[in-house]
């Protein structure tokens, strides 16, 4: 999905099992494939709830998706304030047709208190992206958004096992990427922030998960990683610096963006132009709706596919 900071998607393949998937309702209704299916008392509604709405680009592949499909159910976007956010997640507990609710910015860290049950990757991360409604009205959540910049990298060949990573920006993305890097074996990580506090304190909860992992806190020094992500909103807006000096990047290090305002950003510009390779932040996107859709009991689909169809324009 498209928040400044992912967008904030993994393969067809299942991510993980927690407790939180294994209530995951059966399929909707399904009309004919292909066929458009007009919103209707029995459509299932999945809000798409962050503020501002104006960068998300999650509607225009869920919903085209479920065109093609035949699906019952349809994403919605919700712009939603930080201060009117807690009586709109407490009401989906009430609304019936909800399955349940994607979850960006400013929202990601707050949706964690109001959470019945939390995955691994959601407690790791403290935040969370995506909430399953069950019948009974609570809620499950889990965090896909390192799972999909981590299948991400996958496919376009990088090796983690082993690999030397410099994290920008500590906050839910951050988090949620630096709980998966790990995950996949990387051998050290930096973690940088404007607020150390931050940056500590995820730190503190890696190794409270990976104590074999090498994980500090450190400066935005680029050189020397095999790994560079930015996970910061820099980049949303054209006066925003670059997250860090992107002459300092040796050509073989892979640069990993979030923000989704535009495919190629000022940060990957210059990363091209210093022969690196690079992943665009709607990759990630692309990689972890394949999990969310499982989540929300929707069945399968691969990234390919879903590109394919996408209606997403900048």
């Amino acid at each position: 999905m498209d928040d400044p900071t992912t967008g904030s998607v993994a393969d067809a393949v299942p991510t993980t099992a927690t407790p939180a998937h294994s209530h995951a309702k059966s399929g909707p209704a399904s009309a004919e494939p292909g066929r458009r299916t007009a919103i209707n008392g029995n459509t299932l509604v999945v809000p798409h709830i962050g503020y501002p709405t104006g960068s998300f680009r999650a509607p225009m592949i869920y919903n085209p998706w479920f065109e093609k499909h035949g699906i019952d159910a349809v994403v919605v976007p919700l712009a939603v304030t930080a201060e009117d956010f807690p009586p709109v997640v407490e009401g989906l507990r009430r609304m019936r047709n909800v399955r349940g609710a994607l979850i960006t910015m400013p929202h990601k860290v707050a949706v964690v208190g109001f959470l019945d049950e939390a995955s691994t990757a959601v407690k790791i991360a403290g935040s969370c992206n995506a909430i399953l409604r069950r019948d009974d009205g609570t809620l499950a959540g889990d965090m896909f958004d390192g799972t999909g910049f981590t299948r991400g990298l996958a496919r376009h060949g990088v090796r983690l096992r082993g690999a030397r990573c410099l994290v920008v920006g500590a906050g839910g993305v951050g988090s949620a990427i630096a709980a998966s890097l790990a995950a996949e074996g990387v051998a050290a990580m930096v973690l940088n922030d404007s607020n150390a506090a931050v940056a500590e304190a995820l730190a503190g909860r890696v190794r409270s998960h990976y104590p074999a992992l090498d994980v500090r806190v450190g400066g935005n020094d680029p050189s020397g990683y095999g790994l560079v992500v930015n996970a910061t909103p820099l980049g949303m807006r054209a006066s925003d610096p670059l997250p860090f000096d992107a002459e300092r990047l040796a050509p073989s290090t892979f640069v990993g963006e979030v923000v989704m305002k535009q495919e190629i950003t000022p940060l990957l510009e210059a990363a091209r132009r210093r022969g690196c390779g690079y992943q665009v932040g709607t990759d990630m996107l692309f990689e972890m709706i394949p999990a969310y859709l499982e989540f929300f009991g929707f069945g399968l689909a691969t990234p390919d596919e879903l590109r394919a169809i996408a209606r997403i324009v900048y």
